[in-house]
């Protein structure tokens, strides 16, 4: 592996554990919710107490007596935890959809970055060919197009009337 790639990948490691670090205790607590909501173990979990709760209720267990019969309680309980578990699961989104916007800027200014050096290197690779004296791959109008340097305000004004008119 490359050493800019192995460095680039470091940097991507201590920035996510950087931002794990800086998150709230609320943000870490509904993350940790929601990842046991989302899990196997809470399946499991909620079979054997569910389970267990129906079979003694519908007095299938002789040896101890129904205490909701009516299943009442249990539908209480079900109705109670499906709104907390949605509310953290609402929470842990919101959070996701916050650092996914931070990664789609970052992606939007590294490809900016990226256009204006490669025009930059197209108006370099033009000099060294006309200075060589060697034939251009491309037509004139094209190479003109891909050397001017287009502002950030100018593509996202582009992008934002194209979204509109689809």
């Amino acid at each position: 592996m490359s050493a800019v790639l192995d460095r680039n990948i470091e940097a991507l490691i201590r920035k996510k554990a950087d931002d794990i670090r800086k998150q709230s205790q609320e943000s870490r607590i509904a993350a940790a919710i929601s990842a046991f909501a989302g899990s196997m173990t809470f399946v499991y979990l909620h079979i054997a107490i569910f389970g267990a709760w129906i079979l003694v209720n519908l007095g299938w267990l002789p040896f101890i007596p129904p205490f909701d019969p009516t299943f009442v309680a249990l539908a209480m309980i079900a109705s109670v935890e499906a709104i907390f578990i949605s509310t953290f699961v609402m929470i842990n989104q919101n959070r996701m959809a916050a650092l996914e916007d931070k990664r789609s800027e970052l992606s939007l200014q590294i490809s900016l970055l990226a256009e204006h050096e490669t025009t930059r290197l197209i108006s370099m690779v033009e000099a060294i060919s006309r200075h060589l004296d060697a034939p251009a791959a491309v037509a004139d109008h094209e190479l003109e197009d891909l050397k001017k340097n287009m502002p950030p305000e100018q593509i996202l004004a582009e992008i934002e009337k194209k979204q509109d008119r689809d």
